[in-house]
């Protein structure tokens, strides 16, 4: 066991990431890469198989591009493990989960997580809306639970928003940041609070951009370059928004005004209107832009 130090005992070694979509296999990636033992879980084997395989394609794009040797990709493939049973997780030191922003599942995924894992694992999620405290009171350890909000797509993103609860421990988030670092991201820390930090600037600023094209202020092609020549933005409000799925958008947004009781965080009619449509962006092949 080492020292009996609490942080001596928490040094991260075993990683399990919950979740084998394209947030979750993204994550996996990334910390086999940094040389951590990566389980990966889903609740259906061909999830799992195909996580294994984006990751499988993704490393071979980043051999093609000579950023890493073929050694280097196979060796990490080598520590990753699958599985889809949860009492695998059992000796993990760190769990990450990235399973859908549904709050009820996470709130039960959180409560079997801590029966499963060991007592002093900690218990991450990647939520971009729900709050960490909330599903912190979900388990017995509040002061391990924290937020590590990776950004899509995950293997080039540099960005990890470390959010804090209320409870979580000064040693959690030291440990958390360390990882962060190691897998070669930078660990930028906020406090827990509907929409962190990312979501309560950037969805509101989609949502203003909506407005613009709603009230007939402009065209989108005319809003998204504005934005982007005007200022520096790598891809305009209303491509992203495409992009992260208008669905998701209205999703933070209702989590913002809910959380905030305050109209400005109000969604706009326009979003409304084409999210009931199925107008959802990229993955329908119809938004603000068709597919």
């Amino acid at each position: 066991m080492g020292g009996t130090r609490f942080g001596h005992n928490m040094a991260i070694e075993k990683i399990a990431v919950l979740g084998a979509g394209q947030m979750g296999n993204g994550i996996t990636q990334v910390a086999a890469c940094a040389g951590y033992d990566v389980l990966m879980i889903d609740i259906k084997q061909e999830f799992v198989d195909k996580g294994m395989e984006s990751i499988e394609k993704s490393l071979d794009r980043i051999v093609k591009k000579e950023r890493m040797t073929a050694d280097e990709a196979n060796s990490a493939i080598s520590r990753i493990s699958l599985g889809t049973e949860k009492i695998l997780l059992a000796e993990a030191d760190l769990v990450i989960e990235a399973i859908p922003e549904i709050p009820e599942l996470k709130f039960s995924t959180f409560e079997e997580l801590d029966k499963i894992c060991k007592p002093n694992a900690i218990l991450a999620s990647n939520t971009s809306s729900i709050s960490i405290d909330e599903i912190a009171k979900s388990t017995s350890r509040q002061d391990k639970v924290i937020g590590m909000h990776f950004m899509n797509p995950v293997p080039i993103m540099k960005l990890v928003e470390i959010i804090n609860g209320k409870k979580t421990s000064e040693e959690v988030t030291t440990e958390i940041i360390k990882t962060t670092e190691k897998m070669g991201k930078i660990p930028l820390q906020c406090n827990d609070s509907p929409g962190f930090v990312s979501n309560r600037i950037l969805c509101p600023m989609i949502n203003e951009a909506i407005l613009t094209l709603q009230e007939g202020v402009a065209e989108p092609e005319a809003i998204d370059g504005i934005m982007k020549l005007g200022m520096n933005h790598p891809i305009g409000p209303l491509a992203l928004a495409d992009l992260i799925g208008l669905d998701t958008v209205l999703h933070i947004m209702g989590v913002l005004h809910e959380g905030f009781k305050d109209e400005k965080y109000a969604p706009s009619q326009l979003l409304e209107k084409m999210v009931s449509e199925g107008k959802l962006g990229r993955k329908s092949g119809e938004g603000f832009y068709k597919y």
